[in-house]
């Protein structure tokens, strides 16, 4: 179970949004870099950046501010937001960024997302945003007509490393995450699912580490470490003590 301590970008800032909207954003640090150092030097091992400005622009719009993260952090960092073309994700992906997230392309043009897979193996992932169970795009502004299964169904085969499920309705509120809608989508497809969009507390962690949920990859927090809801020691022992358990019983 990775935990991804997520940096989302807007003017250049570290900002949490509420319930995706773009009028309710959160300052929570100026400086990217020192962000991303200090969730590295808190344990965690990944790093979730979306660039908030680029996903409605349709295009990468807070470049210096991922630049200055993958100067400051040795962490793997998975990058979303306003990357909808081959020439977008070659670039992030020789910048250093290990792991490109599609999201509306996934949607607007899935045979896109098949050919970065074929292009850069191991290093595309798909973001899934739901709202109302149906998937929205464009920096969540729009709402498809595909429910999240559908979509991740057509990406089966394609070799995605990875889905990025986020419950708009529940992101940025701290009610936790939809645990039954993760894992529904997580049970339809082979590929490795990461639940976003909610998490609140440790008991969120604990829930993740119950045994159905074996099946999830991880989970993305943000508002929750930023306002200290969600002390990085307890969770980041919590998994290593179930992970040294499992070991154990192997």
């Amino acid at each position: 179970m990775i935990i991804f301590p997520a940096i989302d970008l807007k003017d250049g800032q570290c900002v949490r949004l509420k319930l995706g909207d773009m009028d309710q954003a959160t300052v929570f640090n100026n400086d990217p870099g020192d962000q991303a150092r200090q969730f590295q030097d808190q344990g965690f091992e990944w790093l979730h950046v979306v660039d908030l400005n680029g996903a409605f622009a349709g295009k990468s719009e807070n470049t210096a501010a991922v630049d200055s993260i993958l100067k400051n952090t040795t962490n793997p960092v998975q990058l979303g937001g306003g990357i909808r073309d081959l020439k977008g994700i070659e670039h992030w992906l020789e910048k250093g960024i290990t792991r490109v997230i599609l999201g509306t392309v996934a949607v607007r043009d899935p045979q896109l997302v098949k050919e970065a897979c074929k292009a850069f193996p191991g290093r595309i992932a798909v973001g899934i945003d739901a709202k109302g169970g149906k998937v929205a795009v464009e920096g969540w502004a729009e709402t498809s007509e595909l429910t999240t299964v559908d979509l991740a169904k057509q990406f089966e085969d394609a070799g995605v490393a990875a889905i990025i499920y986020t419950d708009i309705d529940r992101d940025g509120i701290l009610k936790g995450l939809n645990i039954p809608s993760t894992l529904e989508l997580a049970n339809a497809t082979s590929i490795p699912v990461i639940a976003s969009g909610g998490l609140a507390s440790i008991e969120d962690v604990k829930r993740l580490l119950q045994p159905d949920c074996a099946i999830l990859e991880g989970a993305i927090t943000g508002r929750a470490l930023y306002d200290g809801r969600l002390d990085p020691n307890e969770a980041l022992g919590l998994i290593a003590a179930a992970k040294a358990a499992g070991e154990k019983e192997c």
